[in-house]
């Protein structure tokens, strides 16, 4: 358990599509809610040594200085290693020269951005303001602070959005130069603004036309496509994800966190006035073998190398091949071997859902 994930709910305003946990900031729960965190963290932690952290939300960025000082005394309370990966989450408008002079004191050292889209409709759909020229000069304050490892979101397929509107606006993401893109497809989740209002999905061809190209424009520009969504520079992966996908354990703290410690896969109650109180747990499972071997097919093949058939023979003390049939995926070249690696062929990643419940 080497990462921690750290969730704080609060956001200044609700976005249209969102499906995280999240309630509108209120300034009398802030205290509270840290306090009982503090009392999570006793609960659960025990001294590990962390090589991960990762502040989400909700957004992060929306606490005052002084609540941001409380938590991150108590992320100081953690047996840190020296070569911690801290990332933390902003809004593009909540950052300021103060904001980052306090982020470089507690030693964040990776940022990730949800700027999402430059485009006026799609802002306006997702209920976001800003405009290319803030995140500009935005950047460059971040630059210009010393952060080198940033990461910024971009979502595209959007109803009504075209192709040449999706190219326009990766391009002006690309103007950035930001370390690390995340990319996501626009998903209507029941419970989200768009969702009640019966917003219906974009075609899928078009979906998939989009997600072609972004993966050919962003290896033309020098990321390494590591991850169906994710894509890096050299050296700015991002650990804390991998660590998921390694299906690796992790602690999770905060309202409707989920964790993975000690062969137990846990998710803590959305409802605030329970986590306060104490009530942290909403359900948890202990996996068997067999369920970790899933999960480890589940996770490891969203990544673009693949699952190493040497540490899983390691972890599980049996070969991939005797526990999941993938004879018909190998003979379709859906599965690709590749020294100890193997993988989903490139080619079939955008249906890689479809292979998986085949072999799964």
């Amino acid at each position: 358990m080497e990462s921690v994930y750290i969730h704080l709910p609060f956001c200044k305003s609700i976005c249209s599509y969102c499906d995280f946990c999240k309630v509108l900031y209120h300034e009398p729960w802030i205290v509270p809610y840290l306090n009982a965190l503090v009392e999570e963290i006793k609960d659960k932690y025990d001294g590990e040594l962390i090589k991960t952290v990762y502040i989400g939300g909700g957004t992060p960025s929306s606490l005052d200085a002084k609540y941001l000082r409380y938590l991150f005394e108590t992320v100081n309370k953690f047996n840190l290693s020296p070569d911690l990966e801290f990332t933390f989450e902003c809004n593009l408008n909540d950052i300021t020269e103060e904001l980052l002079t306090l982020l470089k004191e507690y030693n964040v050292n990776r940022l990730s951005i949800g700027i999402e889209s430059f485009n006026q409709k799609k802002l306006e759909f997702m209920e976001r303001s800003h405009t290319f020229e803030d995140a500009a000069n935005k950047m460059k304050l971040m630059r210009k602070m010393g952060f080198d490892n940033i990461n910024v979101d971009f979502i595209y397929g959007l109803p009504k959005e075209s192709m040449k509107d999706m190219k326009k606006d990766l391009d002006l993401i690309l103007k950035l130069n930001p370390d690390h893109i995340s990319t996501y497809s626009l998903i209507v989740e029941d419970n989200t603004k768009i969702g009640i209002s019966g917003i219906l999905p974009i075609p899928e061809e078009l979906d998939a036309s989009m997600y072609e190209y972004i993966c050919e424009k962003l290896e033309l520009k020098n990321y390494e496509h590591y991850e169906v969504s994710n894509f890096a520079k050299k050296g700015k992966k991002s650990r804390h994800n991998l660590n998921y996908w390694n299906n690796n354990e992790y602690f999770g703290f905060g309202l409707g966190a989920s964790g993975y410690i000690h062969g137990v896969r846990y998710e803590n109650t959305r409802n605030l006035t329970k986590y306060i109180n104490g009530e942290f747990l909403l359900k948890e499972e202990v996996l068997s073998k067999d369920d970790k071997m899933y999960n480890e097919l589940m996770l490891g093949f969203r990544k673009m190398e693949g699952i190493s058939l040497k540490e899983f023979f390691k972890k599980y003390e049996v070969n991939m091949q005797e526990v999941f049939d993938l004879k018909e995926a190998l003979k379709e070249e859906e599965l690709i071997v590749d020294g100890e690696y193997i993988y989903i062929n490139p080619e079939y990643i955008y249906v890689m859902n479809e292979i998986l419940i085949k072999i799964l």
